[in-house]
């Protein structure tokens, strides 16, 4: 089967999907000035549909990018190659062993305050794995390169990973503890390539979360060797071996629906794919002496260090000539997600600061017009959410106080013919994509999800609870970027990857501010407006309820009621792989073995089971 990345007709796609995206965000535009154009343009409803044009725009960029997913999907086409047969798919049948040389590969793997015991038990399930299709395991060295700074959980790090090398000494495993974690995990990797660039060729990079299969890991390095033009392949990682009710939904979700999303990406990328920082291998050299981040001028959280270093590396790669590829139907690629809203927003706040830092990246010179556009809509990933909530509030203005523009707003107005066309315009953008997910799955993934029935019951909660906890997440992206304008940093504190649960006073401190808005702005519009209510009744419920939803999508028990009665289900459940399997094995020891302590870490604080403190820091170099 080739290996060629052959990307035939890259302008051609991107002149067709620019196009599309274009002619409907002008079609929806035209449709919102004539609603607020009707009785004549005052100022409020100018800055409506100031704020309604970019905001609907990154309605129509999804859309039309699971359009084309879902064509090529259901076609069976490769969304790089295009090829029929599927170049990028796996090569060689699960088990059977690859005889021949490999590239020296190193999986880097950096960590930074996490549990020991995981972080081994995924590293040895992907050994395991990778010796179950290689002979050559030689070629392929694991670099633990930890920033953990409490001393306890480091010295955790050295026994579990000595313990691990005396399992697998035909199979070299190296750690390393940084004195000062300058850059972050950035700068970890550009330390470890800086020591290391001239001994491997190739260079796996995995967050502490992350899992592949040894196939995956292998059919990576062949399309590298066969397409040595090619600095970086980025993966689909998946959300897998979620418990709580929050990460089964998105885990769900990532599973259904990111897959025809990923395709449509791949399809308008090309030979300009985006890095996620992890789940990608790397051609080292290119990317050491090419990807260096650049310290931008002034305090953060706008200048200093960039928190958000992939999209930035792999744009510096795409610059210096090396293609970026996306290659998104690889299967056996997996990460694992937050268990609840305050530890996901918690991330997200970080990356909200690092997408906003590349917008002064723009004027870079010599960078690829399609890199400019990967900055430009990660940020307005988190600034679309501010435009939400600046229109809505002007929405409201415009129904409640007739004199703000002049004309008093009588609720058959709420019902006239346009609104409704450019409702069902806009829900059908924003729901449709769903659907592509559904019908894909329904055709050749079914059994998988459960069945044909408990895919379309999934489907529904998961719509249902994505739609009430859209308006608190809208706040939260909203009040980030409100807090990086005014200038407030965020620091980096070790995710809390395993616990979720969250009381009831941990729940009012993540969504008082949801519920305090909900409050406010529906009960005066109940007040003033009954009719208006009931059209914004979505928003202002997922805002009322926002404590309890934190609350009860937190719980494990929850995630496991729901699992057990056969919704949300996804492959890795219904037939999970033996490096799944072994890693989740793992967890549930851990969980029945210790019983989580808080142990204070940069000002936050992360679960783990240590609680005892060595006497010095230790520094390996195997």
């Amino acid at each position: 089967m080739p290996l060629e990345l052959n990307i035939p007709f890259t302008r051609v796609r991107r002149t067709v999907y620019f196009g599309l995206v274009g002619l409907t965000t002008l079609g929806g535009t035209l449709m919102m000035t004539a609603i607020v154009s009707a009785q004549g343009l005052t100022l409020l409803e100018c800055v409506i549909l100031a704020l309604f044009v970019p905001t609907f725009a990154c309605i129509v960029v999804p859309f039309w990018t699971s359009v084309i997913g879902f064509v090529l999907r259901v076609s069976g086409r490769d969304p790089v190659t295009l090829d029929v047969t599927g170049s990028l798919k796996r090569p060689l049948p699960r088990g059977q062993v690859r005889p021949r040389a490999i590239p020296k590969t190193a999986l880097v793997i950096p960590v930074h305050n996490e549990q020991p015991e995981l972080v081994m038990a995924r590293i040895e399930a992907m050994i395991q794995s990778l010796r179950k299709v290689t002979l050559e395991t030689d070629s392929v060295h694991v670099h633990l390169l930890s920033d953990t700074r409490i001393h306890s959980i480091a010295a955790a790090e050295v026994e579990r990973w000595m313990e691990l090398q005396s399992r697998y000494p035909d199979f070299p495993i190296h750690y390393r503890r940084r004195d000062l974690n300058e850059g972050r995990k950035a700068g970890n990797v550009s330390e470890f390539c800086e020591r290391c660039g001239y001994d491997y060729d190739l260079m796996v990079v995995l967050d502490a979360d992350s899992l592949m299969t040894g196939e995956i890991i292998l059919h990576l390095m062949d399309l590298m060797e066969a397409n040595p033009d090619v600095g970086l392949i980025q993966t689909l990682p998946l959300p897998a071996l979620q418990r709580s009710l929050f990460g089964r939904l998105v885990q769900f979700a990532g599973a259904l629906y990111g897959p025809v999303l990923a395709f449509g990406q791949a399809f308008w990328f090309g030979d300009t794919a985006n890095y996620w920082g992890h789940n990608a291998i790397v051609r080292l050299r290119p990317f050491r002496d090419h990807a260096k981040l650049p310290v931008l001028s002034g305090r953060p959280p706008m200048g200093g260090q960039v928190l958000s270093h992939d999209f930035v590396e792999a744009a510096f790669l795409r610059r210096a000539g090396w293609r970026v590829i996306f290659v998104p139907d690889a299967a056996g690629s997996w990460e694992e997600v937050p268990g609840n809203i305050e530890a996901y927003s918690r991330r997200d706040r970080r990356w909200a600061q690092g997408s906003l830092q590349h917008l002064r990246l723009l004027k870079g010179e010599r960078l690829h017009p399609l890199s400019k556009v990967h900055f430009l809509l990660g940020a307005m990933t988190y600034i679309s959410s501010l435009l939400w909530l600046l229109i809505l509030v002007a929405g409201t203005a415009y129904v409640l106080i007739p004199s703000s523009h002049g004309v008093t707003v009588a609720p058959p107005l709420l019902i006239k013919a346009p609104l409704f066309s450019l409702l069902i315009f806009t829900g059908s953008l924003l729901f449709l994509p769903k659907m592509f997910g559904l019908i894909a799955c329904l055709s050749n993934d079914r059994d998988a999800f459960g069945g044909a029935l408990r895919i379309v019951v999934s489907v529904v909660t998961e719509t249902v609870f994505s739609v009430l906890l859209a308006p608190v997440m809208m706040l939260s992206h909203a009040r980030f970027v409100v807090e990086i304008m005014l200038g407030q940093s965020v620091g980096w504190a070790a995710q809390d990857r395993e616990g979720s649960d969250l009381t009831w006073r941990e729940a009012l401190g993540t969504a008082r501010w949801p519920l305090a808005v909900g409050l406010l702005w529906g009960g005066t519009t109940l007040l003033l407006s009954p009719l208006f209510f009931l059209w914004m009744s979505p928003i202002f419920l997922g805002l009322i309820l926002s404590v309890p939803l934190v609350r009860w999508t937190s719980l494990q028990s929850f995630g496991l009621r729901s699992q057990a009665a056969g919704l949300l289900l996804v492959p890795t459940e219904t037939a999970p792989s033996d490096e799944i399997i072994f890693v989740r094995a793992a967890k549930d020891a851990l969980s029945v073995e210790h019983d989580s302590t808080e142990t204070e870490a940069n000002g936050h604080y992360v679960r783990c089971a240590y609680t005892t403190t060595p006497s010095k820091s230790y520094h390996v170099q195997r």
